[in-house]
C-alpha cells in the first residue's frame, strides 16, 4: 500500500465537528502527495473561506496522520480555495449520513 493511500485512511478518521463527517467523503481533500524523503503534503479545502474550524480540522489532520501512518516525514497542510467546495463533491455516503 502507497503512503499515500495510507494517509488517505488515516484522513478518514478526521470529522468535521459541523458536520459530524469525515472529511475525506466530505470531498475537502483534492490531493495527497509524498516525496521521496516521506514528507507528506495534503491539498485540501473547507466548506467555507472563513470556516472557524480551520485550525481543528488542519491539526486533526496532521495528528492522524503523526499517530497513525508509520515512518511519516513532515506533513504540510495546502489549504486552497480552488476550486471551492461545493456539495457535489461530497461522497454518496456523506450524502446518505446528511439525510439521517
Amino acid at each position: 500500500m502507497s503512503l499515500e493511500t495510507k494517509v488517505g485512511a488515516a484522513l478518514f478518521e478526521v470529522i468535521d465537528p459541523e458536520l459530524g463527517i469525515n472529511i475525506m467523503d466530505l470531498g475537502l481533500v483534492y490531493d495527497i502527495q509524498a516525496d521521496e524523503d516521506k514528507n507528506v503534503t495534503i491539498t485540501m479545502t473547507l466548506t467555507t473561506p472563513g470556516c472557524p474550524l480551520h485550525d481543528s480540522i488542519t491539526s486533526g489532520a496532521k495528528y492522524q496522520i503523526m499517530q497513525h501512518v508509520e515512518d511519516v516525514g513532515e506533513v504540510k497542510i495546502d489549504l486552497v480555495w480552488e476550486p471551492a467546495w461545493t456539495p457535489n463533491k461530497m461522497s454518496e455516503r456523506a450524502r446518505e449520513m446528511l439525510l439521517y
